[in-house]
């Protein structure tokens, strides 16, 4: 962003309703230009009808051979509770698409945070989905085809593959429209700005006992000398697991009743020493992943100023901003390894959206991709969330990046090579 921009988005960030109406008149003055070139370091391969959805879980095997995906029959409707995207995974040979393995289907999805799809295991991967009217996750062996049925639905999974994040999706869509279900759940408590009966869960997937860890009521009263917090609605929501399992961070939210404003905190939970704490980022906090360093990279508010930082969590103080000034808007990163990673960009006014590489050490950025997303594609209103953010995810090897694009019209799923040539 230049600093125009950056003036007037600081102004409108946290009023979702009035930055998308701002931001569709400014770009539309741009569509009557010639539309900029499309680039990328290596080709990208793209497989239309397919998507992921979030930057935070892992969609490649092992070996790279399969990535994760669903299989979408619409574009522009936001889903009801009738419509079905298929589970499965595409083969990959390092250049090219080949068949879609469907091994389920689902009715509990969005576009951006699919249906969570992802690894249990090496061969086992869980989905959520709902049986008699009821929303909960599925294991499918993708060998053996073999099925575990969890009475819950889960947002991120530990990598040891025995425990996963648990919270109300249908909160979750009423006060962040797009990102939870229309399935009704019995841990919503809808009409009560925060509840003592629900907030954040962890679930023992060999038991399949959930246990509440904190309520939304202990979370708002934390923040209730915050900003509108004691007449807002509160949420939880970005959940994730550290690699080693010892903590679980996630997102506390609230927003405002009349003003539509949000806010959030960035919270903390040791497990081994049974501790909840704020991470200090300000309350505009927005995407994040984990490196295996008990460090996160943050899109957040850092001593005042809107960046990418990489924070410590067990040594605060040493925490810092990373790829500013020269990356000074929101993105969703992804790690190849703990000091490098990939982050992108909303569309601009030109309707490109960018990837970029950071290395951590030397703050270097390295432009990746420029890809285009058409505006029918833009959202234009809160409740209506169909854009398609490109979302970038990393091999475990470092050699792949795989993102979502509608840079062909329709939504695909995408791999570029990420090994330059000498």
């Amino acid at each position: 962003m230049n600093k125009i921009e950056r003036i007037i988005y600081d102004v409108v960030k946290s009023n979702p309703k009035v930055k998308l109406f701002i931001r569709n008149i400014y770009q539309s003055f741009f569509d009557a230009l010639p539309r900029r070139k499309e680039y990328s370091i290596n080709p990208i391969y793209i497989k239309e009808g397919y998507f992921l959805g979030f930057h935070d879980q892992q969609p490649f095997s092992v070996d790279n051979s399969i990535i994760l995906a669903n299989k979408l029959y619409m574009d522009f409707e936001m889903p009801t509770k009738d419509d079905l995207i298929d589970i499965g995974y595409l083969k990959f040979d390092g250049r090219e698409f080949k068949e879609f393995v469907k091994i389920g289907e689902t009715s509990a999805w969005n576009y951006h945070k699919g249906c969570r799809l992802q690894w249990v295991k090496e061969d086992r991967v869980i989905f959520n989905y709902t049986h008699d009217g009821r929303l909960g996750s599925r294991i499918i062996d993708i060998n053996t085809k073999k099925t575990d049925d969890i009475p819950f639905p889960v947002d991120s999974v530990s990598s040891d593959g025995m425990y996963a994040t648990s919270f109300s999706y249908e909160r979750l869509e009423k006060f962040m429209p797009g990102y939870g279900y229309c399935h009704h759940d019995d841990i919503s408590y809808i009409d009560q700005k925060a509840p003592e009966n629900t907030g954040f869960y962890i679930v023992n997937l060999e038991t399949k006992e959930r246990r509440l860890l904190v309520s939304l009521k202990e979370l708002a009263s934390q923040a209730l000398q915050e900003e509108n917090a004691a007449d807002s609605s509160h949420y939880v929501t970005h959940s994730l697991f550290s690699h080693d399992g010892r903590f679980i961070s996630f997102f506390h939210r609230w927003v405002g009743e009349e003003t539509r404003k949000r806010y959030t905190r960035l919270m903390i939970y040791d497990r081994e020493n049974d501790h909840l704490f704020q991470v200090p980022t300000g309350y505009m906090v927005s995407h994040y992943v984990w490196n295996k360093r008990h460090e996160i990279v943050v899109y957040c508010n850092f001593k005042g100023v809107d960046s990418h930082v990489l924070l410590n969590i067990t040594d605060i103080a040493k925490s810092h901003k990373v790829g500013y000034p020269l990356l000074n808007s929101d993105g969703h990163q992804s790690f190849l390894n703990d000091r490098v990673f990939v982050t992108d960009s909303y569309p601009d006014k030109w309707r490109m959206s960018k990837l970029f590489m950071i290395d951590i050490p030397s703050d270097k950025v390295t432009h990746l991709a420029s890809v285009y997303s058409p505006s029918k594609f833009q959202t234009k209103i809160p409740t209506k969330h169909i854009a398609c953010d490109l979302h970038p995810r990393v091999s475990r090897d470092g050699k792949y990046v795989c993102f979502d694009t509608v840079k062909s019209g329709k939504r695909a799923l995408a791999v570029m090579s990420l090994v330059t040539k000498e």
